[in-house]
């Protein structure tokens, strides 16, 4: 570590299983998961399988109480996030890369990580720039760039890294391959292998993208029209082959 190089922030968050239990969720009177039940052991990464409209963007956003109507058990450790306010889930160390990425085009690569270690306080354990730009050394020769200048999957990149930035002990990524050229899709999962051999971080991985997600995945939970289809670890999902054309092939 050079004299110019901060130290990391010293971590103040361990994963803890997430446990979800009989989950119901709603959107007004549309009735959109059915009992949904899955475990994502902490330090662990589980895929969440399904085409389009299968429900697991509605299952990201019911673990982070994002305005989706839910009954059943989401519990995090010993906290049930049912009943638990978007931002203290977030501070519990839960954060979702969404989809579209949603990061600030108008600010650049270095903003845009600056402000979420920050939000997330460094004396909480939020990342040093330096520390992601280890983690992602793609980000380095991008720092001063801005957001609308970027690739799909260098926002994508940023996306990561920014949630990566506050420190997590439970990443939720929706579709982080979506849309991406499978040059850049290596790239992408390349930058969640690092964080799985550096970090002590659970992940929840919803995708389409069989392949990608079980070089990934300890286990795989298959949805379809809201409702489990299969739960069990990857390595016997990769022999599902029927299941995976039944419910996964376009």
């Amino acid at each position: 570590m050079t004299a110019t190089e901060p130290a990391p922030a010293a971590r103040r968050r361990s994963p803890a299983e997430l446990r979800i239990e009989g989950l119901h969720a709603y959107y007004g009177s549309a009735h959109v998961l059915f009992g949904l039940e899955l475990t994502v052991p902490a330090g662990s990464t589980v895929a969440l399988l399904g085409r389009n409209g299968a429900g697991k963007t509605t299952l990201m956003r019911s673990v982070t109480n994002a305005g989706v109507r839910t009954t059943g058990s989401i519990r995090y450790g010993a906290r049930e996030l049912r009943e638990t306010a978007p931002f203290r889930i977030a501070r519990m160390g839960v954060q979702l890369v969404p989809e579209d990425r949603r990061i600030l085009t108008s600010l650049t690569v270095r903003q845009n990580l600056e402000l979420a270690a920050a939000a997330a306080g460094r004396a909480t354990g939020g990342r040093s720039l330096a520390g992601l730009t280890r983690t992602f050394p793609i980000l380095q020769s991008l720092l001063d760039r801005p957001g609308y200048a970027l690739s799909g999957g260098e926002q994508q990149l940023v996306a990561i890294a920014r949630a990566m930035a506050t420190d997590p002990s439970l990443l939720l990524l929706d579709e982080p391959s979506e849309g991406l050229a499978p040059l850049v899709v290596a790239q992408v999962g390349e930058a969640i292998r690092r964080i799985q051999r550096e970090f002590s971080v659970s992940v929840l991985l919803a995708e389409q993208n069989t392949g990608f997600a079980l070089a990934l995945a300890d286990s795989v939970c298959l949805i379809d029209a809201g409702a489990l289809v299969w739960n069990g670890p990857a390595s016997a999902f990769a022999e599902q082959h029927e299941l995976q054309r039944r419910f996964l092939a376009v």
